[in-house]
């Protein structure tokens, strides 16, 4: 009896795995085709190196698996903080610590990175502001750059939003956080407005005095004048008059009797003396 050849069996097993492996490529080939800009940024293509001008806005975008990347460019208010070392106009050593606010303009993207790169704020903003705050430092003396603090900031912000418009960057604000100068000229400082406090001290002391004289020579015034027109108001008749009120009072408290004196003299009662006492 012959015996009958085995039937090769089919390898299923080979077909599943492929068939995984094919779904697995096409899912990674799909999730690299597939690219997201962050809210606040704009994106650009980059193919093999090459920038493509194509601004990209926020949200979902397809690109060639592989090939294509995107670069995000954040177009967000960003801070930068820079300090600098220069002389005043009077020659006087100044560190000043500036802190800008500044932005990519969205529109420009393309030109921002493909001209400077991505460090942009090492390369452009803070070589900027050294120079700009230098140049405007140098202009003022070192009292006028505390005083004059709000004008001093408003010149830097407009020297710098000039140069900085050239890279398409966008300066949104500056502030002037400190000025630093020697421990002589802070010393000299203090000094003078501590003699300026003693001086005003004395003007007002002086003031005083002089406010209080015044008083008085008010209040004797008043009084010299209040004196005159008593006097004036003194007449003949109203002495008179004063002679009779003492009399009539003398007699209220005379007790009938007369005061016993040698010599059986009329006692005399002085009315001058009366008028005295009661003026």
């Amino acid at each position: 009896m012959e015996a009958v050849p085995n039937k090769p069996r089919k390898n299923t097993g080979y077909k599943g795995i492929a068939a995984i492996a094919v779904i697995v490529i096409l899912a990674f080939v799909g999730m690299n085709s597939v690219t997201q800009v962050q809210y606040g940024h704009v994106g650009l293509y980059k193919t093999f190196g090459k920038l493509n001008d194509n601004i990209l806005s926020p949200g979902i975008h397809l690109k060639i698996p592989f090939i294509q990347t995107v670069i995000q460019v954040n177009t967000q208010v960003t801070k930068t903080e820079t300090d600098t070392t220069a002389s005043s106009k009077d020659l006087q050593p100044v560190s000043t610590h500036v802190v800008v606010n500044y932005s990519v303009n969205k529109e420009s993207a393309y030109n921002l990175m493909n001209n400077v790169g991505g460090a942009y704020d090492s390369v452009i903003i803070n070589p900027a502001v050294q120079e700009v705050v230098k140049e405007v430092t140098a202009r003022y003396p070192a009292e006028d750059l505390i005083a004059k603090r709000d004008i001093v900031a408003g010149e830097i912000s407009e020297h710098l939003t000039a140069r900085m418009a050239k890279y398409d960057l966008i300066v949104n604000e500056i502030n002037i956080v400190n000025f630093k100068f020697s421990e002589a000229f802070d010393n000299s400082i203090e000094a003078k407005q501590v003699a300026q406090q003693q001086a005003l001290k004395a003007e007002n002391d002086l003031k005083r005095i002089e406010i209080e004289a015044k008083q008085k020579i008010a209040q004797a015034q008043a009084e010299a004048e209040s004196l005159k027109l008593k006097k004036q108001e003194v007449t003949p008749e109203l002495v008179q008059l004063k002679q009779i009120e003492v009399q009539e009072k003398a007699l209220e408290k005379w007790d009938g009797r007369l005061p016993a004196v040698s010599g059986g003299a009329t006692p005399f009662i002085d009315i001058q003396s009366f008028v005295s006492q009661n003026q």
